[in-house]
């Protein structure tokens, strides 16, 4: 199995902390083998605070990845000050965030390793560099010319896949289409498959109250998403929707679905944040390798101060191994 990379994220946040706990814990690392994609610089500041006995040294890429106890392999790819604040938006760690991404989405499509784990990183930071991409998701859908992608948060309870993403809520509307709904349905039908689970119970919640109730509220509901669940189930697909947004996710909480089809950012994030961002992950699926990222971002209040949690990131990792398992095991069917 080639090895997963772990981006460092924003180094002005909790990325580097969260990095270096998680590689300090020897027994975790030993089931979930990785190495880490940033600062060096940044990564032995952050030890010397949180983790004094973890071994950071540098490697060429990753064919020179060996997994041992106690240590944290790093490819460098920046130099940035030893003086960068915490929890200020930096435009040079915006870049070097960046590039550590970049650096991995390239070795992914050279197929030198099989999956990417990024730590938080901050989008306003990002635009002060003059990276222009919003998120991580496009990030990795045009650097990897990824067309039919999407982004799924996912804990041991619920998943969600995204109709739209990072854009405001009108224009969240104005970007629905009969086209664009169906494609996500059947995507997460696709994923779903990819993960084990033979045939998904797909519920496609509404973008108004109550769907729309019949038109009273908004007809994008009778017009846009009607139409699209009705095509999926033409297919073949098993979709209801759309359902009502508040209270689709507990029934699928409770086990009725497999995943909901939410229609913008919040109403499908907010529920699966709720119920604990220690156990969430951020899967982009669609892409022609495994990603998985934190359910939570850089945190820039708690930023040096020593208590941020590395258990999502944990679970991340845990589950990008997990991700790449079912792959080799559905590649081998």
């Amino acid at each position: 199995m080639k090895p997963v990379a772990v981006t460092f994220g924003d180094a002005a946040g909790i990325g580097p902390e969260i990095v270096v706990k998680t590689f300090a814990d020897s027994a975790f690392m030993k089931a979930h083998p990785a190495f880490v994609v940033g600062d060096i610089g940044v990564l032995r500041r952050a030890a010397a605070l949180w983790a004094p006995g973890l071994d950071i040294h540098a490697i060429a890429g990753p064919e020179q990845h060996r997994p041992a106890p106690g240590t944290l392999q790093v490819v460098n790819i920046s130099d940035l000050s030893a003086e960068l604040p915490w929890g200020r938006v930096s435009a040079a760690a915006g870049h070097a965030a960046f590039e550590a991404i970049r650096h991995a989405i390239g070795w992914a499509n050279q197929g030198r390793i099989t999956a990417i784990c990024t730590a938080p990183i901050h989008k306003e930071a990002l635009a002060a560099a003059g990276v222009p991409y919003p998120g991580h998701t496009e990030m990795l859908a045009d650097l990897s010319g990824s067309a039919d992608y999407g982004m799924m948060l996912a804990n041991p309870q619920l998943r969600t896949l995204l109709v739209t993403v990072h854009c405001s809520l009108v224009e969240a509307v104005r970007k629905l289409s009969v086209a664009l709904e169906l494609r996500i349905i059947r995507l997460a039908h696709r994923s779903l498959q990819g993960m084990g689970i033979p045939r998904p119970r797909i519920a496609v919640a509404g973008i108004n109250p109550h769907a729309g109730e019949g038109g009273l509220f908004g007809n994008e509901d009778l017009a846009i998403i009607a139409p699209a669940v009705e095509q999926a189930r033409a297919e073949g697909i098993d979709a209801v929707g759309p359902l009502p947004g508040d209270t689709v996710f507990m029934h699928a909480r409770k086990g009725r679905y497999d995943i909901v089809v939410a229609q913008y950012h919040d109403q499908g994030l907010i529920p699966v944040k709720l119920l604990g961002v220690e156990d969430g992950v951020n899967v982009t699926v669609g892409l022609p390798f495994v990603r998985t990222s934190p359910d939570h971002g850089t945190a820039f209040d708690i930023a040096g101060l020593g208590v941020a949690d590395p258990a999502s990131l944990k679970t991340a990792l845990a589950t990008a191994h997990q991700l790449m398992r079912e792959g080799e095991r559905s590649a081998t069917h």
